[in-house]
């Protein structure tokens, strides 16, 4: 085997530009098949990211629009959250009422957007952030519904000239009416480029405020959103939001399947699938170039059986067997594609962690998978190498000898 590699290698570096040019399909296709599996993998994994940034085991759960016989019992109110916690304990990890609006934020001398967010004393349990000055809200906040805020530091910042705007105040529009905000504390919270390149610039400041001051006691909720306990695996957190959806209906009156869930496990599941999908159609359409070269290789073969007719003949003369000969020739082919797959692949990882420096993306290439296109385009010089190597091993030593 060795002997027959170095008679490979040799034969490669005495034509060189064919050699180059019949592993070309070979590059191309085994490279454009990485790149297109990692671009994939990587898209999944950022995708990934992001749920986790939102919380995998985060739900909505709302009357379905389907359903026409809707009554205002069918919907939420601050007495079903505290019902829920007692019912469900330690799996139900957080609920409010995913209160948000974007309203003009105004101090005594400037003006901006912000996107505000009603939540509970304990959502930095489930959307940890680091605060950076003062405090965040407690229960004392929620209880009381005390118009405190929790504000980012870039946008503090911005409207007051400094992070550390603990103790200032911002004016702003709550259910209709002009409220004044207490600004006790200052928090960062990381995003990654992929979350910037999705959200864009708005422009937007982000504060925290006590849920329970977009909600008046008596306010009737439309949806809930809840975390499932951050512990639970796939299989428990599924069987938690059937189980509180069942509750919910039983408990409202209704029908089952009238309330809609929405859980982030579900969109991330669908989106795996579908990334998942397009990644392996995409690599299928590429893989064709991969069979362009193995055609490429068969050829250049049995130009090179032609060519080498005479050598043939000597050393079947010379005592060599059949398999030998066709050991020989599929040796050759076999090395042929798996320099090209070579090739390809580190031309596709170099590329590819070129692209993510420039965009600041987390580049994925499993290990896995550039092993599986070494050996694949090893197997392509083999398969399209046989019909050469049988042709030249079949060969007459007799006529070969008076090949000129």
């Amino acid at each position: 085997m060795i002997e027959n590699m170095k008679m490979a290698i040799a034969s490669l570096r005495a034509n060189k530009m064919r050699s180059f040019l019949t592993m070309l399909g070979i590059i191309i296709g085994i490279g454009s098949v990485i790149a297109i599996t990692s671009i994939g993998d990587t898209m999944r994994k950022m995708f990934s990211d992001v749920y986790k940034d939102i919380g995998v085991t985060q739900s909505y759960l709302y009357i379905g629009y389907w359903v026409e016989d809707t009554r205002d019992s069918d919907w939420f109110t601050m007495d079903d959250f505290e019902t829920y916690k007692e019912v469900f304990g330690d799996r139900l990890q957080y609920i409010d009422a995913s209160n948000m609006a974007s309203v003009d934020v105004q101090t005594e001398i400037t003006q901006k957007k912000f996107d505000i967010y009603g939540v509970d004393y304990n959502y930095i349990d489930v959307q940890p952030v680091d605060i950076v000055y003062g405090r965040y809200l407690n229960e004392s906040d929620i209880k009381g519904r005390k118009p405190n805020c929790v504000m980012e530091a870039s946008a503090a910042a911005e409207i007051f000239g400094t992070e550390n705007a603990v103790g200032k105040t911002i004016r702003v529009p709550i259910n209709g009416n002009i409220t004044d905000l207490n600004i006790i504390g200052i928090f960062k919270k990381e995003v990654s480029p992929f979350q910037k390149m999705m959200m864009g610039n708005t422009g937007r400041g982000e504060a925290y405020i006590p849920w329970t001051l977009m909600n008046s006691p008596d306010d009737l909720i439309y949806n809930c959103r809840y975390f499932a306990n951050i512990n639970m695996d796939e299989a428990e957190l599924k069987q938690f939001n059937a189980e509180f959806k069942a509750y919910v209906e039983k408990q409202k009156g209704r029908n089952p399947g009238d309330y809609f869930l929405n859980s982030a496990q579900e969109q991330m599941g669908q989106m795996d699938t579908m990334l998942g999908g397009i990644s392996a159609a995409v690599g299928g359409i590429a893989a064709i170039s991969l069979l362009v070269g193995g055609i490429g290789i068969m050829n250049i073969m049995l130009v090179s059986v032609t060519e080498r007719t005479r050598e043939i003949g000597i050393r079947k003369a010379l005592g060599a067997r059949t398999k030998d000969i066709m050991i020989q020739f599929l040796t050759e082919s076999a090395v042929l594609s798996a320099i090209g797959g070579t090739i390809g692949i580190l031309l596709a990882i170099g590329v590819l962690y070129i692209a993510g420096k420039i965009f600041s993306l987390p580049i994925v290439v499993k290990p896995q998978i550039v092993l599986l296109a070494v050996g694949f385009s090893a197997l392509v010089g083999i398969f399209f190498g046989i019909f050469p190597a049988k042709k030249a091993a079949e060969k007459d030593p007799i006529v070969a000898l008076r090949y000129e």
